[in-house]
């Protein structure tokens, strides 16, 4: 069988991130100044990076920074600046919404994206796909976002993230729950959405410290739940006490989320499944 688009783009994921922080000088002008009263929006995949990168500035003290999907940003709002993320640039709503907006800037993987017109444009072409399901663009994205906040970029867990084994019990499991806690909730969301993607799981994800008010009801012998970044004292205790297996790790969570990508290939091709081409899926959603 040919290699899948999809697990080289993942393996290209460490040397895309570095090659993100040597372009930060330059996309610096275009990103976020300190202060700056900032929404960010998307679609899908988008959309959690915009989570994850709105959360990790909040806490930073750089300024509010609110996250939103493309069709529910509220244009009433006084923002100084919004961020719009999309790998295509052609997604429908993300389209119409920088349509009526000022001071945007467009992260994309496509030079002449159509909604980088009349935008600050950051251009992370290197990282663009060909598989429909997204991996290095979002994670390259949120790489460089997080290097404008101070954060090392973490390529060498990356790196590690690539070989470390998958466990029998998470291939074998039924049901998955993601779950993290401030900036992490971006990253569950999007490693849910990746499992249902490529393998048709089914797949939950919640902040960590909400899961024990109702989502643990289901945690029982044969699934997995998947911990970015520490978790809250007493949860792995909780989850065993279901008989469900707990997964976490010691790696940078979005490193950590690159485990989680190969898992759901792993699962898709188990299945017979393409995650190239999941069904119903397109590259971009462009309505008519």
């Amino acid at each position: 069988m040919a290699q899948r688009h999809v697990v080289a783009e993942i393996e290209s994921q460490p040397s895309c991130w570095r090659r993100a922080a040597d372009r930060l000088g330059e996309a610096r002008g275009a990103l976020p100044r300190d202060g700056e009263r900032v929404a960010v929006f998307g679609c899908g995949t988008s959309l959690y990076m915009a989570r994850a990168y709105a959360a990790l500035r909040e806490s930073r003290g750089l300024g509010l920074t609110d996250a939103f999907p493309a069709s529910e940003l509220p244009f009433g709002r006084d923002y100084d600046r919004y961020v719009a993320i999309s790998r295509s640039g052609t997604t429908t709503e993300v389209l119409e919404a920088v349509e009526r907006l000022p001071e945007v800037t467009a992260i994309t993987a496509i030079p002449d994206a159509p909604f980088a017109a009349g935008t600050r444009t950051v251009v992370l072409d290197f990282a663009d796909e060909r598989s429909v399901v997204q991996t290095r663009f979002a994670t390259t994205a949120l790489a460089l976002l997080r290097a404008s906040l101070g954060d090392a970029v973490p390529a060498d867990d990356a790196e590690q993230a690539l070989t470390e084994p998958l466990d029998p019990a998470w291939l074998d499991a039924e049901q998955i729950t993601f779950l993290g806690r401030g900036w992490t909730v971006g990253l569950a969301e999007e490693a849910a959405l990746k499992a249902r993607e490529a393998a048709q799981l089914w797949t939950e994800s919640y902040p960590a410290m909400e899961y024990r008010h109702g989502p643990i009801s289901i945690a029982q012998p044969g699934r997995l739940t998947w911990m970015f970044g520490a978790p809250p004292d007493g949860l792995a205790d909780d989850v065993a006490a279901t008989g469900a297996t707990f997964a976490t790790s010691g790696l940078d969570p979005l490193a950590h989320l690159i485990v989680a990508q190969r898992l759901a290939v792993a699962r898709g091709e188990a299945k017979g499944l393409d995650p190239d081409r999941p069904r119903s899926l397109t590259r971009s959603v462009v309505l008519k």
